[in-house]
């Protein structure tokens, strides 16, 4: 099922219960399984693999080479670059282990759900390891596996992948700003500190709990 405007390549395979958003593109060569859900406005490159049941929200760019299993969802604004593999679990086996007989692939008690909050951007080539949130608007390294969850506006690389920073919502890096003067006469004080872009200027508080945007920094 599809709404008006969706383009799909003459070599895209699409099965049984899927549903495409209006302004969605499949390119040439994907493979898109029974019961998966893109929304609107999104890209699927070329030679893309997504199972079934996978819902994926509006504006999402999946770049080519990207395989995407059962267990998976995204949201709305996600960003995910060539050759990115999804995993869903996390001791696999092709075999059951009483009679050797070949394991079923349909989704068990063992199967780990991920999931990609909005506006995240996952670089190329990475790995996500089954069972993790990646927070909204966090950014994961070319090259990178993930083993554990990512926290919003957090900057992760590496294998594993470790947190190395924090992003702006406009993909920038941010840098420390001044902490308030409460803070600087008492280093006991509890005042968030400051981070600030230097590309738009959108200004965060980062404490304990992680990096939000401050009120009046718009999400625009």
């Amino acid at each position: 099922m599809s709404s008006g405007n969706v383009r799909i390549h003459p070599t895209a395979l699409i099965e049984e219960g899927v549903s495409l958003g209006a302004g969605t593109s499949v390119w040439d060569n994907v493979h898109i399984r029974r019961n998966t859900v893109i929304g609107e406005n999104g890209i699927v490159g070329e030679k893309t693999y997504i199972a079934y049941d996978v819902k994926i929200g509006n504006g999402v760019k999946i770049n080519s080479y990207v395989y995407i299993c059962t267990g998976v969802t995204i949201e709305d604004g996600v960003m995910i670059a060539a050759g990115t593999i999804f995993t869903n679990d996390q001791y696999p086996r092709a075999f059951e282990p009483g009679d050797f007989s070949v394991k079923t692939s349909e989704p068990t008690e063992e199967t780990l759900e991920t999931v990609v909050r909005r506006g995240v951007t996952i670089g190329a080539g990475c790995i996500i390891g089954p069972g993790v949130e990646l927070g909204e608007f966090s950014m994961i390294g070319m090259g990178s596996v993930v083993t554990r969850d990512v926290k919003p506006f957090e900057l992760v690389y590496g294998n594993p992948a470790r947190p190395v920073g924090h992003v702006c919502l406009c993909g920038q890096p941010l840098a420390p700003g001044r902490r308030k003067a409460a803070a600087r006469k008492s280093p006991s004080a509890k005042a968030p500190q400051l981070l600030s872009c230097p590309a738009c200027l959108r200004r965060y508080a980062r404490s304990k709990s992680g990096v939000a945007l401050k009120r009046g920094s718009a999400l625009r």
